[in-house]
């Protein structure tokens, strides 16, 4: 059993709070973007309408994932509406933030001139290893927990600032199966990104092996249900997974990659 008890917040800067959630999540923007670049590159893809890009694609995904949680925990935030805009105490649906980013970069990638199928291959494994280190946000938090367990595995949150339903007592890391999850759909896209030639195939394999993960763990999860026995995330993956097959079924073999630059 792991035992946690580290305060959320790093440090105030006047009204200002630097959490370790919001650490974790400048670190995998980070990491996404640059990842996202060396493919753009890699595929032919122009990097600098790419880099002026990202700066929407990633306030698409924070709006998005803000929404999505606020939607589904809508009785709370309307009761207490300053906590709305509360981002330092979590409370971000990742699958918001990929739906969110999603649309931001079809647009944005539409605007510039850009092959939409070809970016969104390349934004794939940077966004899935982006995910996974987001993760270490609530590790320290105590978001995204599972029911109790019996004390031999689990987290266990001591501080008070912790998000856990109650201190001292054992929770599924759901957020920890998670986060291998996605390690494990970034080691796939990775070995596969050159093998898969057909514009979009990257993509639709992220985004079916995501959702379908998404849709099982949520089990574990006791969010709100909406309807059908389902939880709100799990509504979502399904549509996530039925866009994956689309684009997969109306995947075309690449004419760029005579133009491909390096393999490196």
């Amino acid at each position: 059993m792991i035992t946690i008890d580290i305060d959320p917040t790093l440090f105030h800067l006047g009204p200002v709070a630097l959490s370790w959630y919001g650490l974790a999540v400048v670190l995998a923007v980070t990491v996404a973007v640059w990842l996202t670049l060396r493919e753009a590159r890699r595929k032919g893809i122009p990097t600098q309408p790419v880099a002026d890009l990202a700066v929407w694609v990633v306030v698409g995904g924070v709006v998005g994932a803000r929404l999505l949680h606020v939607i589904d925990r809508w009785g709370d935030y309307a009761a207490n509406p300053a906590q709305l805009l509360a981002f330092q105490n979590g409370g971000l649906a990742i699958l918001g933030a990929v739906l969110g980013g999603a649309i931001a970069a079809g647009l944005g990638a539409r605007s510039l001139g850009l092959p939409v199928r070809r970016l969104f291959d390349a934004i794939a494994p940077g966004l899935v290893l982006g995910q996974a280190i987001g993760r270490f946000g609530c590790l320290v938090t105590g978001d995204a927990l599972g029911p109790p367990t019996d004390g031999s595995w689990g987290i266990t949150y001591l501080n008070p600032h912790a998000m856990a339903p109650q201190l001292g007592i054992a929770y599924q890391p759901v957020f920890l199966y998670e986060q291998l999850w996605d390690l494990a759909i970034f080691a796939v896209l990775w070995r596969l990104r050159r093998r898969l030639t057909a514009d979009g195939q990257v993509f639709a394999l992220y985004l079916g092996l995501y959702s379908a993960g998404k849709f099982a763990l949520t089990f574990l999860r006791t969010e709100t249900v909406w309807f059908w026995g389902l939880q709100e995330a799990q509504l979502v993956a399904l549509v996530g997974v039925a866009i994956a097959v689309a684009w997969a079924v109306r995947a075309r073999p690449t004419i760029a990659a005579s133009r491909t630059l390096s393999e490196s």
